[in-house]
Parts: C-alpha cells; structure tokens; sequence
C-alpha cells in the first residue's frame, strides 16, 4: 500500500482527502498535518470514524515519523511552494492541488524533484470533467477563436483566476494566435469590467457563498455561439482524480503539470 499524508487535512478539501484516500484499497492514511484541529483525529474530522492518525503541525518531521511517500497539498497559495520543497527535501512524492504557482515556480519545482529523482504533480483541477471541458475548449479554438472564460468559484479562494482558468487559456493559446478581442475603441466605464486580459482574451472571476468550483469557456462566431461549461457541485468530485494521482505519481520524476498525462498514460 502506498503511504499517503495530507497536508490541510482539517480544510474542506483537506477532509475528502483524507476520507477518499482511507477508502481506497490501494492507499494508506500515513500522516495528517494543518495549523487547526492539533491533536484531533483525522478520520474523526472527515466524517468516518477514527482512524488513528492526528492532526499534528509540523509537515517536514511528519513525513520523517510516518514514513509518507506521498503528500496531498491543499493548503494556501503563500504557503504552497514552500511545502512542495519541503515534501521533496524529505523524500516523498507531492500532489499538488494548490493553485498559485507561476512558471518560474513549476522550472525551480522540475529541477529540485529531478534532482531528488522524484515527480510531482501539480494539478490546478482533479475533477475529470474539467479536464475533459478543457481538451474540448481547446479543439473548439481552433474553429472559433473569439473566446472568453468566466470562472466561478467560493468566496473564500484566494487567487483569481482559478488554475484551470489559466490552464484552459494556456491550452487555446496553442492553437489561437494572439490577437485583441472586441470593439478597437472599447473602453471600462469601471476598470476591470472587462475581466483581465490574456493574449486578447478575456478572464473573468466570480467569487460568491453556494460556489464550489464552475467554469464556462462562451466562444462567438457569425451568427453563433458556443458554451462549454463543467460545474463541480460537490468536493467529492475531485477525489478520483486525487486517489488517481497518489497510485500513479510515483512511476513519474519532475513535475507533471495537469492530471490529464497522468490520465493519457
């Protein structure tokens, strides 16, 4: 079995985790770190019973204790690349779910775990339908490339946009060129009401309370138009993708960046 720690357990996202990793037959709750809910039980946390692993704080001396060889990171955006080198520093393998990396982060990322002759995967989305939305946004660009991306999540997501927003504009910038959307004289009454800017599309974010995790991609042509949407209505959906990743990552060195290798493999 493949031992697994999370990092955030106590969080939303961090307590599926750690109910989809202790019910699958192939994975092994190894360890459970977070600032909040020290010393409580992490199965109790998630909702299904004790399962003998405490919450406890320090991430570097946890996977040391617990023998980890892969560590699910769902915390925050300032503390995200500090803990994947931590994660590697220490031997085990991360899978990544916190956004708010840059490219500069990803190369110091690939070049640490390539060193260490480990993988990482850094996943902006682990739901399977935002990655299928994606693959079918980037083949619609190529037909219809007047495209914007609107992005909806809870009000309490830090980074804006999301990383599947970016993810999916990386994608339509490789089969789009670059060129300025809408109206030459356009102008904002109210800055930013355009949403931001990326290669002459436009990226909107939407933060509310009832959100989880929504993107559409609204394409326009003549006399047309075309809307690609993925709602994750429930956290639940972006635990096969995590349970994937952790049997998965440690066949890779480097990092992986977006589940979809792992899936194509």
């Amino acid at each position: 079995m493949i031992r697994v720690l999370v990092a955030g357990a106590a969080g939303r996202m961090g307590r599926e985790v750690v109910k989809a990793v202790a019910g699958d037959e192939n994975l092994q709750l190894a360890g459970a770190v977070d600032f909040n809910h020290l010393g409580q039980d992490a199965g109790t946390l998630a909702g299904v019973g004790e399962l003998g692993v405490v919450v406890t704080r320090d991430l570097a001396q946890t996977i040391k204790d617990t023998q980890a060889q892969v560590v699910v990171d769902f915390t925050n955006p300032d503390a995200v690349l500090d803990n994947i080198k931590t994660i590697l520093n220490s031997g085990a393998f991360p899978v990544v779910g916190t956004t708010g990396l840059d490219q500069k982060d990803l190369d110091e990322i690939d070049q640490l775990a390539r060193a260490k002759g480990l993988g990482c995967l850094v996943a902006p989305n682990f739901a399977i339908g935002a990655i299928l939305m994606m693959k079918f946004a980037a083949q619609a660009a190529k037909y219809m490339p007047h495209v914007e991306i609107i992005e909806l999540h809870h009000d309490q997501k830090l980074d804006a946009p999301s990383g599947t927003a970016l993810k999916t504009a990386e994608a339509i910038m490789k089969v789009r060129e670059s060129f300025r959307q809408g109206h030459f004289n356009e102008f904002e009454k109210i800055p930013g009401s355009r949403g931001g800017d990326y290669e002459g599309m436009r990226i909107h974010s939407v933060r509310l309370p009832g959100y989880v995790a929504h993107q559409e991609v609204i394409f326009g042509g003549l006399g047309q138009s075309l809307v690609i949407r993925h709602d994750s209505i429930s956290r639940e959906s972006f635990m096969p993708g995590v349970v994937l990743a952790c049997n998965k990552i440690l066949d890779y060195k480097g990092v992986v960046y977006g589940l979809e290798h792992l899936i194509a493999e």
